[in-house]
């Protein structure tokens, strides 16, 4: 058929397909690219792919300019630019892998590698796509999710192939419609059993070691130097004899960039605490992944929806060590789905035995894997953290005062975390702990009383106080009385309640506190 028809069909053919399936952002975005490309096509125009998709973006954006901050805008975008800049330098590899003696006439070419050579183009094509979208696009989803999947590499050859058949079926049920129901009833089926296959296959792909894992986002400066490197090599504009003296420079220059930041992160440590509707959970990273400390971890709802999340937001995909503080389910009752998330080594306990038949539930689900529960006692550690409370002889009425008490010190600052410690178990710590000062001190609410009473405050003397408190329930709020009493101490005190997660972070003898709400605090350790 001529040009000119083949697109007089087609082009209304997708903006039908687009309408029936809800004129979704994406296909609209795809529909406008594929009219210029056939309307371009159709009037025999020579065609530019980054030209029509420059088009195509401009027509979008005049009329919805939002969609630039879109994820789903970038995405389809940047893989469509990368596939325009990216497959030609990659098609050349292609052709150079699979070129025979120019030379050689074609009869005397072996059968078997004639039979090959279409089937292996077909391959190294859609290999090759698939690498220059993972190349323009991993950045962005790293970014947005949190993910770094190298399997789509190879999941892509099958996936595509099976979403075009699905898609297919799809607009051959629409234009069969009810006029020709048999024909259409085989064509949803056939969609769905295309589409069984993507969703069976992509499960068992993940299942595959090291298919994918979690990553931090990239920063602004990450995303300029991958994107200007990547075009840059893939161009052969790097490797020009004018130009390599400069690649090279500029190659030493990211190496000492990447290292300072590098040495930046082994020389920093973040604690993160997290108030989570009646418990709290605290989260610290020393520097080295290995030393990473999760400290209770909220009920099993707030797994799914915060923990879960945040940590994958940070780039984690395993966890040393939890420890649990107490028998209070809003705060340990996620263990055993941490456990299982995260892989985690290690479940640090008290020898301590509460009362609630969840906890012992959990601890003794957690006793099965050996070597997975440690219980700790008054003058353990717990990495670089010490234990000052409970003992095994320690019995106390409320799990609270029960609570695991740990003190550590990261670059010269102290850090105290009381958990929900009640009246009873301070007492109990200010006569069993020589040193109790300390910098930072972290603490939630107990249960019947007030956290740091002004005793154990004269002997901390702490620079700042964060109380892990939560609007809901009400009666995990701090109390009037305690913003009073912090208040005419003239002690800083942050709550969590009124300022969201909060994140410590501490490198030489400096701290600095920066809060969800974006209020920034920062003090020192003065030189002795």
């Amino acid at each position: 058929m001529p040009r000119l028809w083949c697109g007089a069909v087609i082009i209304p053919l997708i903006w039908f397909y687009t309408y029936a399936t809800g004129w979704q952002p994406s296909a609209i975005r795809s529909t406008i690219m594929m009219t210029i490309i056939i309307g371009g096509w159709a009037l025999k125009r020579p065609s530019d792919l980054l030209n029509s998709l420059a088009v195509a973006g401009l027509i979008i954006l005049t009329y919805d300019p939002r969609q630039l901050f879109g994820a789903s805008f970038q995405l389809s975008f940047f893989v469509v630019l990368s596939i325009a800049l990216f497959v030609p330098p990659l098609e050349k590899v292609r052709e150079r892998l699979l070129q025979t003696d120019p030379l050689l006439p074609s009869e005397l070419i072996p059968r078997w590698k004639r039979w090959l050579h279409t089937p292996l183009r077909f391959l190294f094509t859609s290999l090759t796509t698939s690498i220059a979208a993972f190349l323009g696009s991993w950045p962005l989803v790293a970014y947005y999710f949190h993910i770094f999947s190298p399997i789509t590499l190879i999941a892509n050859l099958i996936v595509v192939p099976l979403s075009s058949f699905a898609l297919a079926c799809n607009l051959g049920s629409l234009i069969c419609g009810s006029w020709l129901s048999f024909i259409t009833v085989l064509f949803n089926n056939s969609a769905w059993f295309w589409m069984s296959l993507i969703v069976h296959f992509s499960k068992a792909i993940i299942k595959i070691p090291c298919a994918y894992f979690y990553v931090a986002g990239p920063t602004m400066p990450d995303f300029v130097i991958y994107y200007v490197a990547l075009i840059a090599v893939l161009s052969g504009f790097a490797f020009k004899k004018r130009i390599r003296k400069w690649t090279f420079a500029a190659a030493i220059c990211l190496v000492a960039f990447y290292g300072w930041r590098w040495y930046l992160a082994r020389t920093t440590t973040t604690l993160t605490v997290l108030p989570l509707y009646g418990g709290s959970a605290v989260f610290v990273q020393p520097g080295d992944a290995r030393q990473n400390l999760l400290i209770d971890c909220g009920n099993t709802n707030l797994v799914d929806s915060v923990m879960v999340p945040f940590l994958h937001g940070r780039g984690i995909n395993h966890i040393p060590a939890l420890a649990l503080t107490h028998g209070d389910l809003r705060d340990v009752g996620g263990a055993l789905e941490i456990r299982d998330s995260f892989s985690v080594e290690h479940v640090f306990t008290s020898n301590i035995r509460f009362r609630s038949t969840t906890y012992r539930r959990i601890v003794d689900a957690l006793e099965q894997t050996p070597g997975l529960l440690v219980t700790v006692d008054r003058g353990d550690s717990i990495g670089r953290w010490q234990v000052l409370s409970p003992a095994a002889t320690n019995h106390f009425t409320q799990a609270d005062d029960s609570a695991l008490v740990l003190k550590g010190e990261f670059h010269g600052v102290r850090v105290l975390l009381l958990s929900d410690l009640g009246r009873p178990g301070q007492y109990d710590l200010l006569q069993t702990t020589n040193d109790l000062r300390a910098d930072i001190v972290v603490t939630g609410l107990p249960q019947e009383n007030e956290p740091v009473c002004d005793a154990l405050l004269e002997v901390i003397k702490p620079q700042l106080i964060i109380v892990a408190d939560s609007d809901l329930p009400a009666t995990r709020r701090a109390s009037s009385g305690l913003h009073d009493r912090l208040a005419q101490r003239k002690i800083p005190a942050l709550y969590t309640r009124e300022e969201g997660s909060t994140s410590i972070t501490i490198r030489s003898k400096v701290w600095t506190v920066t809060t969800m709400s974006g209020d920034k605090y920062s003090g020192h350790i003065p030189e002795k």
